[in-house]
């Protein structure tokens, strides 16, 4: 099992969008952040998505677990960090921590994840060799 060394990370502001009406961040706002830095971190090892697609593979998430540690408010900025981890099977694990400025974890956010073949609407066989073939920075997707 490989997993990235030096993770990837992200701020983000938190913006009013992401509050309830008690100026806490709502729960699909975690998810929406981890699929931020997760989306940055592609692009930062120089995937291209539409390339990913154009040949016929789609990234899915087949799990999603959200712990939360500390609240998000209101003119917060958050760190957020995304960590890969592969196995050697059909599925791959991407790990989020998102970290308020004062250094607090507000929460961790994973995911089992795979890659769709589109045609044949099926999980690849071995998603670390495709992703490593898209990838310009194998480091950052943990697979150096």
């Amino acid at each position: 099992m490989t997993e990235s060394a030096v993770p990837f990370r992200v701020r983000i502001p938190v913006r009013v969008t992401d509050l309830d009406a008690q100026l806490h961040v709502t729960g699909s706002a975690y998810q929406q952040f981890a699929d931020h830095a997760r989306f940055a971190c592609v692009a930062a090892a120089g995937v291209s998505v539409p390339d990913l697609l154009a040949a016929g593979l789609g990234p899915v998430n087949l799990e999603l677990n959200v712990r939360y540690h500390r609240e998000l408010r209101a003119d917060d900025t958050v760190e957020i960090d995304c960590r890969w981890t592969w196995s050697g099977g059909k599925t791959y694990r991407v790990e989020h921590t998102l970290t308020r400025d004062d250094g607090e974890v507000a929460a961790t956010v994973s995911y089992v994840a795979g890659l769709l073949d589109l045609g044949e609407r099926k999980l690849v066989a071995d998603p670390a060799r495709v992703w490593a073939e898209f990838a310009k920075d194998h480091a950052l997707l943990g697979l150096a």
